[in-house]
């Protein structure tokens, strides 16, 4: 399952305002599209492409970003979506990192890597999402 089969658009009611509804609940939310994001939410091209995902998710950069970060219904606060999936040397994906920076891997070795790259974005969590590429690249990893 994915989170455009969790998150749909009921209806636009305004420029940047839209209704919402969580599926699983019945929830209806009132979603509006962060002003610093509008731009990207303009864009359709990446939600063309990924008709499953949540019609509020764009790209921007390297990232996949919540256009509605500020409204998002409750589920997706707890949720947070997957911000680096992670390939070895050879291309093969060992495992990912949600938003709550949760290593998600069956992998021994990328475990203890990723308990040396937690120690040391402990100390910026600001900016931590954008170190995670740099700290795993360090340690022969990818990601994406």
């Amino acid at each position: 399952m994915y989170m455009g089969d969790y998150i749909a658009i009921e209806r636009q009611i305004g420029p940047f305002s839209f209704l919402g509804c969580s599926v699983s609940t019945g929830t209806r939310f009132l979603a509006r599209v962060d002003a610093d994001k509008q731009e990207l939410f303009l864009d359709l091209a990446w939600s063309e492409r990924h008709p499953s995902a949540c019609p509020f998710l764009r790209p921007s950069g390297a990232r996949i970003v919540c256009t509605i970060h500020e409204t998002s219904p409750a589920q997706c606060k707890a949720y947070r979506c997957v911000i680096a999936r992670i390939y070895n040397q050879e291309g093969v994906e060992r495992g990912y990192v949600t938003g709550t920076r949760a290593l998600h891997s069956d992998d021994p070795l990328l475990r203890e890597a990723w308990k040396e790259v937690e120690a040391e974005i402990a100390t910026d969590q600001e900016e931590a999402e954008d170190h995670i590429p740099f700290l795993l690249a360090r340690r022969g990893y990818r990601c994406e």
